[in-house]
């Protein structure tokens, strides 16, 4: 079965936007909640298989990737509410299909519900004391990871945050080309690998890794684990968690919107100049 042209693709994305506004609202919770569930495990996952490692960073990133995607796999085969991948609806605007206000209000909806989901599972690790494996190695990454993310600056934040999600944007489009589980695996597999190796930022991945780093830093040894001491991790705490999940989500809906531009401009540009629905 060959993969449909762009415009072809580019209609069906800005179809499932348009749907996507006129969903029920508890439908849209429940779904954002898995979603946020789905990507805190990736975000767990490649957690897990960076403690310890000694291969470099770039292989290192490359392989946490990898394992990360497992996350957006799940979003994309399972239909959920993913908000940065929701960034997309933007060309169900821009086509005149449906009100900014329709999609805004999906994205408060699903920012919320993924918020829930990913500190569900943040809870579920910490009180299962997983950071506790490999002689504190899986504690020392979860507060290194974050440490760095709060002692980013809001532009370095906020640009980190507009290249994750072009990244996860066309992870996102090259996935929905694919009429097959494992056409929508590999369509997935490297865009995630390529952001997480580039160290950027997405935000409800972060909603898991902030929270679990500022939680595992206030055990006894975590901080001492991840080669710190008390004054590295002044700005590790719920504000400075706060902060960067601002600037990256910021930056993760200019990622988004320019993604979707340039797929109005060119490929659906007749259909939005006709007023009509692609």
């Amino acid at each position: 079965m060959t993969a449909p042209s762009p415009e072809e693709l580019s209609r069906e994305i800005a179809r499932w936007g348009a749907m996507k506004t006129q969903a029920e609202t508890l439908a849209t919770l429940m779904l954002a909640v898995a979603a946020g569930v789905f990507i805190a495990l990736g975000a767990m996952f490649a957690s897990s298989i960076g403690s310890g490692s000694e291969l470099g960073l770039g292989p290192t990133r490359l392989l946490m990737g990898l394992g990360f995607s497992v996350g957006l796999l799940f979003v994309v085969v399972l239909q959920t509410e993913l908000f940065t991948g929701n960034n997309l609806m933007i060309t169900s605007v821009l086509t005149h299909q449906v009100r900014f206000i329709g999609v805004a209000r999906n994205w408060t909806l699903v920012y919320l519900g993924n918020f829930v989901g990913s500190i569900a599972i943040v809870l579920l690790v910490f009180y299962s004391r997983w950071w506790e494996q490999g002689d504190m190695a899986f504690a020392a990454e979860a507060v290194s990871t974050a440490n760095v993310k709060v002692n980013l600056g809001f532009l370095e934040a906020f640009l980190r945050g507009v290249l994750a999600n072009i990244l996860v944007c066309l992870a996102v489009w090259t996935a929905a080309a694919g009429r097959t589980v494992t056409d929508k695996m590999f369509g997935v597999l490297l865009p995630i690998a390529a952001f997480v190796t580039g160290g950027f930022e997405h935000s409800i991945a972060n909603m898991y890794f902030t929270p679990i780093g500022v939680l595992i830093s206030s055990e006894p040894g975590a901080i001492e684990a991840a080669g710190l001491v008390a004054g590295d991790v002044e700005n590790l705490t719920w504000a400075g968690a706060a902060g960067n999940l601002i600037s990256v989500t910021l930056g993760n809906v200019v990622g988004g919107v320019m993604v979707g531009l340039p797929t109005r401009a060119v490929h659906l540009r007749e259909d939005a100049l006709a007023g009509k629905a692609p």
